[in-house]
């Protein structure tokens, strides 16, 4: 279980703390959901608890274990928002290999086929697949580290209704094994999916979310 104790967020050049004594328990075996609009803050707790950046102040903790920057960085997978915009590989192949030098070609199927992308070849270039097999990919590079919290930034951004219900359905047998956590806009999607759901506001997550309010004229 991954645990956030009292966690602050004060870059040195915002006026305001982005996160603000936020506290957030992440089980194993669950799909845990934070939701926001934007600017609220939700890539920037991604960040935190995978490492990128350091808290101001607060704790974080694995099975009651204070964690600090680089052992974040070894337990969580994070998938950007978009993350087909991080891809450095040539090749899918290239792209796994990335950090697994010796990763074999059995290897790299069994890895895409637990994302359903069995058969892929690995010689296809990752501009060439589809934006839900580029979500599936993205998610194949974090699994080969075998992170025991998964992090994904909006993965259903962008993506058909069909394409965004596999992924979806993809994302609860992944929390078998691990803690995931999600953070989107867009609540509602994730229905049946996640029981653990907050909403972030004014640096601080609060729970229950039922929906999102309808944005005001002029909000993003």
């Amino acid at each position: 279980m991954l645990e956030l104790r009292n966690v602050s967020y004060h870059p040195a050049t915002a006026a305001q703390p982005v996160l603000r004594d936020l506290n957030l328990t992440l089980p194993v075996g669950r799909v845990a959901l934070v939701a926001g609009r934007s600017g609220s803050g939700k890539t920037t707790l991604l960040e935190v608890i995978s490492g990128l950046a350091e808290p101001s102040s607060g704790t974080l903790l694995w099975e009651g274990q204070p964690l600090n920057g680089r052992q974040r960085r070894w337990l969580c997978g994070l998938v950007f928002q978009f993350p087909e915009r991080h891809f450095l590989g040539l090749s899918v192949g290239q792209e796994l290999k990335l950090g697994h030098r010796r990763l074999t070609a059995d290897q790299a199927q069994e890895v895409l086929t637990l994302v359903g992308l069995e058969g892929l070849s690995l010689q296809q270039a990752p501009e060439q697949l589809s934006g839900g097999q580029q979500r599936r990919l993205a998610l194949a590079v974090q699994l080969l580290r075998n992170p025991r919290v998964l992090l994904l930034d909006e993965p259903t951004a962008g993506l058909d209704w069909a394409v965004r219900g596999e992924i979806l359905e993809l994302l609860t047998v992944l929390a078998q094994e691990r803690a995931v956590l999600v953070v989107t806009h867009e609540p509602d999607l994730f229905r049946g999916v996640s029981n653990d759901r907050w909403r972030l506001e004014d640096g601080q997550v609060q729970k229950p979310i039922l929906t999102m309010p309808t944005p005001q004229d002029g909000e993003p």
